[in-house]
């Protein structure tokens, strides 16, 4: 049985699924290199790696909607994270809302499924 996670397969990254530990609802995927994952074990506060600024990525550091880790599973290929949150502030997703997946495909079209938590222009300040 492998019991450490796999970088290799797929350029050093790994997909983290990040779940609430209490409702079981699916909040978000990102990506983690090794050093995001040694962190977030270390720490019990999910690290994530921002491919688009290539560096990583403490989930909450702007917001201040961080992810308190519950659980780390690994697959049977060790290669996805399952973590289980408890997510502080009440918004996983940088648009505002609770998990990622707000929207629903319905008749062909993407509908709004979620109400919004807080207004990202407020919270995510551009350097300017």
């Amino acid at each position: 049985m492998n019991t450490t996670l796999d970088f290799d397969k797929a350029g050093g990254l790994v997909p983290a699924i990040a779940q609430d530990a209490d409702t079981g609802e699916v909040l978000m995927l990102a990506w983690m290199n090794r050093e995001a994952f040694d962190e977030t074990v270390r720490t019990g506060r999910a690290v994530y790696f921002s491919r688009s600024r290539n560096k990583l990525w403490r989930k909450g550091e702007e917001s201040g909607h961080f992810q308190e880790v519950r659980g780390v599973f690994i697959d049977c290929d060790a290669d996805t994270v399952l973590l289980k949150v408890k997510q502080i502030g009440g918004a996983a997703c940088h648009e505002g809302y609770k998990s990622c997946f707000f929207r629903q495909l319905d008749a062909g079209e993407l509908k709004v499924i979620a109400e919004r938590i807080f207004d990202p222009k407020a919270v995510y300040k551009k350097a300017e």
